[in-house]
């Protein structure tokens, strides 16, 4: 058994595919696909979605865009075959850091949304796309965002004298593997694992998966506070991005 399938969502299916639901969680709604829709050229797309879960980023398509989903979990592929809306979409079980076995080799755009990092083996994941992909091809990945975003090594703090809310971060550079409890609270030890690692490493395996970084984009959250506290938290807010996103092509 792959080190992947023993990280698959699997035990956690249930209560992912309840939390997202049909149009994702509250940022996959209003920061993730409005902004990632608009970096892809769809025109004539056949996509590639690596980590598709339930399906999500299919039901944001464009009614003409062909689209094969693929993720290491039956579960949540069976939820993405129930809610499908296009005959022409496919969602298959795959294991992205295995030989995966696609009949099709001329996908023009292929991603990974909220999903590299609950992954143990980046590179064979940009391997395996990269054979998958037309000659400059599109790879775009959605990460949180690995300066800022570090499960039990990133928090917010607040700065009275100088009115600031700001981010600490403990570690960086360190790759870690952190276990996050899927249900904190309920008392059930049902678990994912979180693989941070720094920017230079995703910029390490693309280049030797044959990849080209084109964009680097960086999402902030479009909410507002309210309260005393609101002028500091807006500010940080605007500040400390929540997304990463790396627009990449294949290299001919």
């Amino acid at each position: 058994m792959s080190k992947q399938q023993k990280t698959s969502w699997e035990s956690s299916a249930k209560w992912y595919d309840e939390t997202v639901g049909e149009k994702g969680h509250y940022y996959h709604e209003h920061v993730i696909f409005p902004n990632l829709l608009k970096m892809m050229d769809l025109k004539g797309a056949k996509v590639l979605d690596i980590a598709c879960g339930q399906g999500i980023l299919a039901r944001q398509l464009p009614k003409d865009v062909s689209y094969l989903g693929v993720d290491i979990s039956p579960s949540l592929i069976q939820s993405a075959k129930e809610q499908a809306h296009q005959k022409h979409h496919r969602f298959l079980v795959q294991d992205a850091t295995g030989k995966m076995v696609l009949k099709e080799g001329d996908f023009t755009h292929a991603t990974i949304i909220l999903a590299l990092q609950n992954i143990s083996n980046p590179l064979q994941v940009f391997k395996n796309i990269k054979k998958h992909l037309v000659p400059n091809g599109k790879l775009f990945i959605v990460l949180n965002h690995p300066c800022f975003r570090i499960p039990r090594q990133s928090s917010w703090g607040i700065d009275e004298a100088k009115k600031l809310q700001y981010r600490r971060v403990d570690s960086y550079l360190s790759p870690l593997e952190i276990p996050i409890q899927t249900h904190p609270g309920k008392g059930d030890k049902v678990q994912t694992l979180s693989f941070h690692h720094p920017l230079s490493s995703y910029s390490k395996w693309l280049k030797e998966a044959d990849f080209l970084i084109e964009e680097i984009a960086e999402w902030v959250s479009d909410k507002n506070s309210v309260g005393g506290r609101a002028r500091m938290e807006n500010r940080a807010r605007a500040e400390f991005p929540l997304f990463l996103v790396l627009e990449c092509v294949g290299k001919m």
